[in-house]
């Protein structure tokens, strides 16, 4: 038994090391990607500090590319791994983290933001957290009796909550003026094209310690995934354990989401394809897919930034572009027939 374990962690090892890689090639491919040319000996030397870079190549690598880069990464890690979650407690292979209007709901407070004239710097990220805790505290306050039950239930309620969120940024959509309608409509979209260090700072010791315990949970979404009742017949406390594993994905989601907008998709894409790779055990599932989707959403945007240069595309463009045909690749494969063994 004591090999088993120790094989079974071995792998996850193994794994993990090797996406991690993935994900470094896929940063260097972004760093040295753009419409001003900066070569690899020049990123070399910043990165070892020996030699001297030129002034622009240092601005570019340092001050821009690098902090959207790793915004990109922790903005991706973060949704893939909420899609991981919430498709086990939800049991719902279509889920993602903006299913329970967390992403309507802090729409609503950027979009306020935006019109009171409030700066990306702090304003428009605080009132965008502060609305994904409304529709936090919507969703505990509406379904909080339905958190054990049949997930269709929560379902709904979070589709009452992105009803009622959507309704109020379209209002504020219809009556904004036109120089802070464009800004609106490509937050709304996804943007990462304002990253800053101290972001990283604010996202980051959230991130860590949330990813830590939603690992410590694998066996639970193990059981979940199986169904309710088999979790409940192996000794599991239902309720808690999804009323805790909703809350900590949810406030996840609003700490990213407060300053990259609203990227879809990831969360859906990524955990399926680890999933249809690596099979279904969580042990495995949570770190290739929160590394996979950190990986992903580089790509995304860097194609975003370069694609119609120098024009610059909300990443949640490419990202639905790409997520689109993967989606109803599922519908029309799957449908409610999803195999989650």
């Amino acid at each position: 038994m004591l090999s088993v374990v120790e094989s079974s962690r071995t792998r996850v090892l193994i794994a993990t090391l090797a996406m991690g890689v993935v994900v470094l090639a896929v940063a260097s491919v972004s760093m040295l990607t753009g419409t001003v040319d900066v070569t690899l000996a020049q990123v070399l030397a910043l990165v070892a500090g020996k030699g001297e870079a030129p002034e622009q190549a240092r601005l570019i690598l340092m001050e821009i590319r690098l902090p959207r880069i790793l915004l990109a990464a922790l903005v991706g890690y973060a949704l893939a791994l909420g899609g991981v979650v919430f498709q086990a407690v939800l049991r719902n292979p279509l889920a993602d983290p903006f299913i329970l209007g967390v992403s309507s709901g802090s729409a609503f407070g950027a979009v306020l933001g935006i019109a009171l004239g409030l700066g990306f710097g702090f304003g428009v990220p605080a009132l965008s957290f502060a609305g994904a805790l409304l529709a936090i505290g919507l969703l505990l306050a509406i379904g909080i009796k339905a958190i054990g039950t049949e997930s269709s239930t929560i379902l709904l309620t979070g589709v009452i909550i992105n009803a009622f969120f959507t309704a109020t940024v379209m209002f504020f959509l219809s009556v904004a003026a036109n120089e802070k309608l464009h800004t609106m409509l490509f937050w709304l979209y996804g943007d990462l094209s304002q990253p800053s260090y101290r972001q990283l700072a604010l996202i980051a010791p959230v991130l860590l310690p949330v990813s830590l315990i939603l690992y410590g949970f694998s066996r639970h979404l193990d059981l979940l995934a199986l169904g309710e009742d088999t979790a409940m017949r192996l000794g599991m406390d239902v309720v808690r354990t999804k009323l805790a594993l909703l809350i900590l994905v949810s406030l996840m989601i609003g700490a990213v989401v407060a300053f990259s907008g609203i990227i879809g998709f990831v969360g859906l894409i990524v955990p399926h394809l680890v999933r249809m790779a690596y099979g279904s055990d969580h042990r495995l599932l949570i770190p290739l897919a929160a590394l996979g989707g950190a990986a992903f959403l580089i790509a995304a945007d860097t194609l975003a930034r370069t694609l119609a240069a120098p024009t610059e595309l909300p990443v949640g463009v490419i990202s639905a572009f790409l997520g689109a045909p993967f989606f109803i690749f599922l519908l029309r494969t799957k449908g409610n027939r999803w195999n989650w063994s």
